[in-house]
């Protein structure tokens, strides 16, 4: 049995994560797709949207796959969680021959710092998704994906065509309520402090 692993905060999930999925799926020789929502990326100080509403999130967008699933490991731990830590997880539960590590481009220049790298890179084969133009190193095995856009982008300026068609209307809805509670917040401060 061959898996991948793809994991991301999907904060929101967006169109470049929906064709990272399709890639996977059609250029990998796997049985399984294993899309993971962090519960707290470790690089990250915290999250917008609450984890259980990231997995539904995530949930739905795979649902034409058959061959991807959405797994709640890392959301159960309730803290960040190593990549490491969930690749052990999967090798214990699956038994899988191969385990292919998706990533981004953008994650390149930081993996060495990535908690038990030199192990992890025993265990898994990367595959890089890439990114605006980023270099890859030639041994690196690719996913060609050309979509210019990033979940921060979207969480301040929520924009429907770059969003999976199923999710749009819910995720244009969070982010615009969310800004809207923020800049209230922010109204009610400055108030306070101008008197």
């Amino acid at each position: 049995m061959n898996i991948a692993i793809f994991g991301g905060s999907f904060d929101p999930p967006h169109i470049g994560h929906e064709e990272i999925i399709q890639k996977a799926l059609e250029k990998l020789d796997i049985d399984v797709l294993f899309v993971i929502p962090t519960y707290l990326n470790p690089f990250k100080k915290r999250f917008f949207a609450p984890a259980d509403l990231r997995y539904k999130w995530v949930k739905k967008l795979l649902l034409p796959y058959t061959k991807a699933k959405v797994l709640d490991y890392e959301l159960r731990q309730n803290r960040p969680v190593p990549t490491i830590e969930t690749v052990q997880y999967l090798k214990r539960k699956y038994q899988p021959d191969k385990i292919y590590l998706i990533i981004g481009a953008d994650n390149l220049s930081s993996l060495t710092q990535w908690r038990d790298y030199e192990k992890l890179k025993e265990m898994v084969e990367f595959v890089v998704a890439t990114r605006d133009k980023r270099p890859i190193p030639g041994k690196l095995q690719r996913l060609g994906v050309n979509v210019d856009i990033s979940s921060t982008r979207l969480r301040e300026h929520p924009e429907a065509n770059y969003l999976p068609k199923s999710l749009a209307d819910e995720i244009m809805h969070y982010y615009k309520q969310k800004n809207k509670e923020k800049n209230e917040q922010e109204n009610r401060n400055h108030r306070q402090s101008t008197r």
